[in-house]
């Protein structure tokens, strides 16, 4: 029989029938989660506490210089604090969702502890996805660092500073 012609037939005429053809959801399953979300939460919070670090003492460069690249490095921490909180948040509601799941495994009411589970894993799943936009907007803002340092190393020397 063609495998392919089975498939078709067993699961796309009733869709939502996929969802209830799982082997076994028992209360370890969302607990698989936990270790993950708890070292993903961890490497958040290190980051929001680095960020914290870097506003104060980019504040203290404005205040003296008024630096477009600092009013710029500025404005990207400023996008990259945002997604962080998003990023912890919805690894919060995550972990959150994953205790009810195990809850809902233990009331017996396996349906709803299933569709938790997925809601669980599309929070984690968007996190992540955060994760990698914040990743690209740090690179953005190291980039503007560089070009800064950059363009005080490309200054013609002064000329008491030739060494020839």
């Amino acid at each position: 029989m063609n495998f392919g012609y089975v498939f078709t037939i067993k699961y796309f005429r009733n869709p939502v029938s996929i969802f209830y053809q799982m082997e076994e959801f028992s209360l370890t399953t969302p607990s698989l989660l936990f270790s993950a979300i708890s070292l993903i939460m961890l490497a958040f919070t290190n980051r929001f506490l680095s960020y914290a670090q870097v506003v104060r003492s980019l504040k203290t460069e404005y205040e003296i210089s008024h630096s477009l690249i600092t009013a710029a490095q500025i404005e990207n921490l400023r996008i990259r604090l945002q997604l962080t909180k998003n990023m912890q948040i919805l690894g919060i509601t995550s972990l959150l969702l994953c205790v009810l799941s195990m809850l809902f495994v233990y009331i017996k009411w396996e349906h709803v502890a299933v569709y938790c589970f997925g809601v669980a894993l599309l929070l984690l799943s968007i996190s992540l996805i955060l994760s990698i936009r914040e990743i690209l907007i740090s690179t953005k803002a190291l980039e503007i660092h560089l070009e800064g340092m950059s363009k005080k190393t490309d200054l013609p020397p002064e000329e008491g500073d030739r060494s020839e």
